[in-house]
């Protein structure tokens, strides 16, 4: 457990805790909890599908709660260590795509296109068009 810990860089701050890895999470369940923030309890939940070793993972935004370096870092380190793994994002930040094998493109309800980033970028479909709003927005921003 302790490596799966510091994989994901959140060792050091349970080791800091009064209870350490027996530490309650949560202040209801103690007043005295380790209440995370959005970040770090996204960092334990990669921890636990980490530890379970679950040949398929499921994750729902994963980084919604991250800067961009925590973003970054969690990505690389995902695939760094669950490569043995078919991991399934749901994302709305396009950047978060690009490291992906395959992306699945839904609207209404419906798959509109799928493939590698290149490809989509390349098609100049909805993924390329929402690609490049969300790059733009970073781009004006830098112009402020």
């Amino acid at each position: 457990m302790n490596a799966k810990l510091k994989r994901y860089g959140i060792y050091q701050k349970i080791m800091k805790l009064r209870g350490g890895l027996q530490n309650e999470l949560l202040k209801e369940f103690d007043e005295e909890g380790y209440q995370p923030s959005g970040g770090e309890s996204q960092k334990l939940a990669l921890v636990r599908a980490d530890y379970r070793d679950a040949p398929f993972i499921l994750l729902d935004e994963p980084t919604a709660a991250l800067d961009p370096e925590a973003e970054y870092t969690l990505y690389k380190d995902v695939r760094e260590n669950m490569e043995d793994k078919t991991i399934l994002f749901i994302s709305h930040r396009m950047s978060s795509c690009r490291f992906c094998d395959r992306i699945i493109v839904i609207s209404e309800g419906k798959i509109v296109e799928e493939g590698t980033h290149g490809e989509l970028i390349k098609r100049k479909g909805l993924y390329s068009r929402l690609f490049e709003t969300q790059a733009e927005n970073y781009l004006q921003s830098l112009n402020c």
